[in-house]
């Protein structure tokens, strides 16, 4: 999933410097989504293949969904970052905020409890704020 993102990232990025004329700019820019809220199960299983549906909020009708950032960090916690597109167009934006569910699969691949953090906001230091999920594994 993480190779799919950030191959995405740079055929987008290619496509958006190789344009023909100097005047052309990109009209979007991708953005982390807030994450709301996350359906797991009590336990996993090894071998198994889980959907993951995650909650989270769009802040204005300018930005869609782009897909799902799950970066592993060791060998048994996961970064979970919904990545947004926010696009730039000449009409004005409706300033609401809309929640949506989307869903990624994960494979059980060891025995140790996974932890789980879904992203939620940056604060005021530029620090990354999540919540956290723990998930044991039964063999």
């Amino acid at each position: 999933m993480k190779k799919f993102f950030f191959t995405f990232l740079l055929v987008m990025a290619i496509f958006a410097t190789s344009s023909c004329s100097k005047d052309d700019t990109p009209n979007f820019h991708f953005v982390p989504l807030r994450i709301v809220s996350a359906e797991l199960p009590e336990f996993f299983s090894i071998d198994q293949t889980y959907q993951i549906r995650v909650t989270y909020s769009k802040p204005d009708a300018c930005t869609s969904f782009g897909g799902f950032d799950v970066t592993p960090k060791g060998v048994s916690a996961r970064n979970v970052v919904v990545i947004g597109t926010k696009h730039y167009d000449d009409e004005a934006c409706a300033q609401t905020v809309v929640e949506e569910t989307g869903s990624f699969n994960f494979r059980v691949a060891q025995t140790e409890t996974y932890l789980f953090r879904f992203w939620q906001s940056e604060d005021a230091d530029g620090n990354q704020e999540y919540f956290e999920v723990f998930v044991p594994v039964r063999q």
